[in-house]
């Protein structure tokens, strides 16, 4: 069964690309650390819309959370052919007085887990020749942004990360957008 696998969709911009969505009637694959909020999330949308939604409550910088979220979308048939990359978090203040340990949080899901899923499911998109990945930025992305300096060095990479590969995998009909 094709899906649009959605991360942070447990709020924000998230839960919006799964109500629009579901509305366009894709089959959603939900995942956010909150279950409760996911579970109310694909009830309401599959008894509105008549679409399959599924959720997985994860914590994306959990050792290995992306190839266990990987293992279970396989392991349940289903073929990502929408990745939207939107779990994300940003902070605030003079850097050197901010947490060490949220900073390298934050490099870790806003950049490393969103790499790894992408390589992840472009194999299956690139196999099947077909496959749309929307990897959420920011304006932030264009310029230096004091005291907000390591939120605007990982949409940074986000922007630059995703121009990228759009071109690489434009021959094989995969769409990719920041």
């Amino acid at each position: 069964m094709k899906v649009t696998l959605i991360t942070g969709a447990s709020g924000g911009i998230g839960e919006a690309f799964a109500r629009r969505l579901a509305e366009k009637k894709h089959n959603l694959v939900l995942v956010a650390r909150t279950e409760n909020k996911l579970h109310e999330i694909c009830d309401e949308l599959m008894l509105k819309h008549g679409i399959t939604a599924h959720y997985v409550a994860v914590d994306l910088n959990d050792f290995e959370a992306d190839q266990k979220l990987f293992e279970e979308t396989e392991r349940n048939g289903m073929e990502v052919d929408w990745l939207i990359n939107n779990a994300g978090f940003g902070s605030m203040g003079d850097f050197a007085d901010l947490s060490l340990d949220k900073e390298l949080d934050m490099i870790g899901l806003n950049v490393m887990a969103l790499v790894a899923l992408t390589h992840r499911y472009l194999q299956g998109m690139r196999a099947r020749k077909s496959g749309t990945i929307i990897n959420v930025s920011s304006t932030a992305s264009f310029q230096p942004i004091p005291y907000m300096a390591t939120y605007a060095a990982t949409k940074a990479f986000v922007t630059s990360f995703t121009e990228a590969i759009a071109e690489e995998n434009k021959s094989f009909g995969i769409t990719a957008t920041a």
